[in-house]
């Protein structure tokens, strides 16, 4: 036989006031409360908006997201460590970096090649390489005719997806940044 009605109301009770405890409610209002029947997927009205992080991806789940949406990458030093410049890494990469990059491949229909992620040796800033908001990709004529004929071109070798995302021509690659994941 199953527990009782009092025991379930008495075990919800507690749930909710430990509930309550956790999200800044006094212990005394919740022991003033009398215990009602909660609902497993209630949350107490008393409890603040918890605070939206972005996710940041270790280097093995990045290449297991780029892996299974088709993306390749290089490095020339063969390596996967961050603090060497040589290296590919996408340790702390944003995971809207990682769904942008998939968005384009899937978008264009282009193969998408990275050659540079998170790792030491690229200009410094907010968003930037090391930030996780930045990923380098080698240039394709499928590639370089999507990103010039797609979005808007903004001067200096610079274009605009129309999610805000720029797409930067630097001599042998895009240096892209992604302050979004392009409509993921």
């Amino acid at each position: 036989m199953g527990p009782s009605r009092r025991s379930l109301t008495a075990l919800f009770g507690s749930v909710a006031t430990t509930a309550l405890v956790l999200f800044g409610t006094s212990a005394q209002a919740a022991s003033a409360a009398s215990p009602q029947p909660v609902s497993a997927t209630a949350t107490p009205s008393a409890a603040p908006a918890a605070p939206q992080l972005l996710a940041k991806l270790t280097h093995a789940q990045a290449t297991a997201k780029f892996r299974a949406a088709g993306i390749t990458w290089t490095s020339s030093g063969g390596c996967s460590d961050r603090n060497n410049p040589t290296c590919t890494s996408f340790e702390g990469l944003r995971s809207e970096t990682a769904d942008g990059a998939i968005t384009l491949k899937k978008a264009s229909g282009c193969a998408v090649r990275l050659t540079g992620g998170t790792e030491t040796g690229h200009a410094s800033g907010t968003y930037s390489h090391w930030n996780g908001y930045k990923l380098d990709m080698g240039l394709s004529s499928c590639l370089d005719n999507y990103i010039t004929g797609s979005f808007a071109s903004i001067g200096g070798s610079k274009w605009k997806s129309a999610s805000g995302n720029i797409y930067y021509r630097e001599g042998n690659h895009w240096d892209v940044t992604y302050y979004n994941c392009g409509g993921c």
